[in-house]
């Protein structure tokens, strides 16, 4: 049985780091899925300033459970080797933050266009990018989502079995549901691959909404996940308001994002789907929680 360790996309907060950290602390999080740091995206961050942002995550008491980077968010038909260049400098900045994952992409289909007709192509890139990882001892996680090669399960799937042993899986629902695949039929699918999940949920037509209240089955998803061995990652990402770095990860620049509640600033939406994730894990057995904090560090009730 898995035991949880709770992270997120604290960037949904604030851009700066420090609030980042206050936010987390304020939901019991000790780990973030770096994606966006001080108004700058992960993907731009240095070796050489990675070691100071190492510095500010020891002093904090905070650990870094993956790198949300953008590696394979660019189009198929871009050129590739100044991309591979910078994930190669990515991966030493994963290790010198001492993160054991990287999350990753299979490229943006040209539109219009049959994806199935670029699969030799996704897969000599993705070659190319697992083993820099592999020599570099990082693990690649694939994402599912839209726009991208490996957005239905079909084709997530097919990645994954073909890049066996080298490649794994972190597995967002409502990404899923936003390509129109039932999400507990996709894990269940995936379930050998997936290494972490993300948190996020949405209706039958793709709007984001917390936790629990949408098509993604969330509690059970949880239930299932905790059936794999070991110390498992599980990352907020809320997705509930527009924040900073949104549109450089979509396709064209543009965020598409739709949700359902409107806030007054990014520390409440990110508060909303924190407690909406709390709620759901207060059903798992005691083992899986065992790590998980339920209370905030100045010992408020969530």
């Amino acid at each position: 049985m898995a035991r949880f360790l709770l992270s997120s996309f604290a960037d949904e907060a604030s851009p700066l780091l420090d609030e980042q950290f206050a936010a987390s602390r304020r939901h019991g999080f000790r780990y973030i899925e770096v994606r966006g740091v001080d108004n700058r995206s992960i993907g731009e961050v240095t070796p050489a300033e990675a070691k100071e942002l190492a510095r500010r995550f020891e002093a904090a008491g905070m650990g870094v459970s993956a790198i949300g980077s953008p590696y394979g968010k660019i189009d198929i038909t871009d050129p590739f080797e100044p991309h591979l260049e910078d994930m190669k400098r990515g991966l030493e900045v994963a290790n010198i933050l001492g993160a054991k994952q990287l999350r990753m992409f299979s490229f943006f289909m040209p539109a219009g266009e049959n994806p199935d007709d670029y699969r030799t192509p996704v897969l000599d890139r993705l070659d190319a990018m697992l083993s820099a990882a592999a020599a570099a001892g990082v693990v690649c996680c694939h994402e599912n989502e839209k726009d991208i090669y490996g957005d239905t399960l079909a084709r997530t799937l097919d990645l994954l079995t073909t890049f066996q042993g080298r490649m794994e899986a972190v597995f967002d629902p409502a990404n899923f549901l936003q390509c129109g695949q039932p999400a507990l039929a996709a894990y269940e699918a995936l379930e050998p691959f997936v290494r972490y999940i993300h948190i996020k949920d949405a209706l039958a037509d793709g709007t984001i909404v917390p936790a629990g209240e949408g098509e993604g089955q969330i509690a059970e998803l949880l239930r299932r996940f905790a059936n794999k061995p070991g110390d498992r990652f599980v990352t907020l990402e809320p997705h509930l308001m527009e924040f900073a770095g949104l549109g450089a990860l979509e396709k064209n620049g543009a965020s598409m994002l739709r949700h359902a509640y409107t806030f007054e600033n990014n520390r409440q939406a990110f508060d909303c789907a924190a407690a909406a994730l709390q709620k759901l894990l207060a059903g798992l057995p005691a083992e899986v929680v065992a790590g998980v904090e339920t209370q905030s560090a100045e010992g408020d009730k969530l």
